[in-house]
């Protein structure tokens, strides 16, 4: 199992991947990847990273878990391809959107590459998983890297917005620079909390406004069809 990281972001974590631990979760993956059916494919593992480069990212969209059915995971948070069915949580991110921005009209399907893009970051803590089993490869590795790719983004950026959704992400801002970077937080878009506040919390506009204040482009949410 090798991490494939393009140039920069590979330059920005190389103190990190000479860690002991980052070896025993490349056996760990080796031996999954094996026995198991995993997701998302290994050669998707790092997909955020490619579609997002380092010195681009405006916004940070963080997801838990891939999915975990087959055909779902493409290595961005909660993002699905062209084809399979729209899971529960993105259909509440779309309906948030529409409640958000009048214009925008829902898709009919779950690709967010053109987030990804425009420089959305759509990071999943965990960046595999096996099949029909959630949280299978939690705590083996992978929470430690990603919070450090948060604590790099954070310690070397400015002005990139955080959306965190749900317990798990809420507790990530103790490794943001609040001075630097701006939160924004809400319950996750799950059916089971997303009507206590998700869907109606703006934060897409309210990401743009941030954007916007600072110069920058703002990110066009609308998906291609």
């Amino acid at each position: 199992m090798e991490f494939e990281l393009n140039e920069k972001w590979r330059e920005v974590l190389k103190d990190e991947l000479k860690q002991p631990y980052i070896e025993d979760l490349k056996k760990f993956l080796d031996k999954e990847y094996n026995e198991y059916t995993i997701f998302p494919p290994d050669n998707l593992i790092f997909e955020a990273f490619k579609e997002t480069p380092f010195n681009k990212v405006k916004a940070v969209i963080l997801g838990q878990d891939p999915y975990h059915k087959v055909g779902q995971a493409r290595g961005l948070a909660f993002s699905v391809p062209k084809g399979i069915k729209i899971p529960p949580s993105l259909r509440n991110i779309y309906k948030a959107l529409k409640n958000d921005i009048e214009d925008f009209q829902i898709p009919l399907h779950g690709d967010l590459s053109s987030w990804a893009e425009q420089g959305v970051l759509l990071l999943n803590t965990t960046l595999t998983v096996r099949e029909n089993q959630a949280g299978s490869h939690q705590k083996h590795g992978w929470e430690r890297f990603t919070d450090k790719v948060i604590q790099i983004l954070s310690n070397n950026q400015e002005g990139i917005v955080f959306l965190l959704w749900g317990n798990p992400a809420k507790e990530k801002i103790k490794l943001i620079d609040t001075n630097k970077h701006y939160i924004l937080t809400a319950v996750h878009p799950s059916p089971l909390s997303a009507h206590n506040g998700f869907l109606t919390c703006k934060h897409f506009s309210s990401t743009n406004e941030f954007l916007i204040k600072q110069g920058k482009t703002p990110i066009d949410w609308q998906i291609p069809s």
